[in-house]
């Protein structure tokens, strides 16, 4: 049986096992990439522009960090991550369940255009296709997506 889920606030302490996470998450995504090549832009990045500039919310079962979402002050969702062993749970629906009340009125985001699995995800809660765009940083087709209640 799986332990309860509980939603928290980030907390400086997590790093390391967000960031874990998220490596976790886009090697089994995208098993072509280095993603541990990408670990110190990573951090970085987490570190100088979501952590300071966005809620971060994540997801524990029996004090383990098993999925975060973040959301900004423009209503933009950054990042959803879910441990991959617990891909098809709950989880993730949580999340944007959480993201959508700290943003009630709308919520962008941008999922690669090759990612299937993430874009039927985002449909199922709701996100419509609201264009096209190139990820900026790694030049891969984007579609963006949008919620509105």
């Amino acid at each position: 049986m799986t332990a309860p889920l509980t939603l928290r606030p980030y907390r400086t302490d997590d790093e390391d096992a967000a960031i874990a996470l998220w490596l976790e998450s886009w090697r089994q995504t995208y098993p072509s990439i280095d993603f541990a090549a990408r670990l110190p832009w990573w951090r970085g990045r987490w570190r100088n522009e979501l952590v300071p500039n966005a809620a971060i919310i994540v997801a524990e079962e029996a004090g383990t960090l098993v999925g975060f979402v973040t959301i900004d002050a423009q209503a933009y969702l950054d990042q959803l991550v879910v441990t991959p062993n617990r891909w098809g749970s709950n989880i993730a629906g949580t999340l944007v369940d959480e993201a959508k009340r700290l943003s009630p009125g709308s919520i962008t985001l941008l999922v690669n255009t090759d990612n299937a699995r993430a874009i039927r995800f985002y449909e199922r809660n709701g996100f419509v296709h609201a264009g096209k765009d190139v990820n900026p940083t790694s030049g891969r087709p984007v579609l963006k997506m949008a919620w509105k209640p």
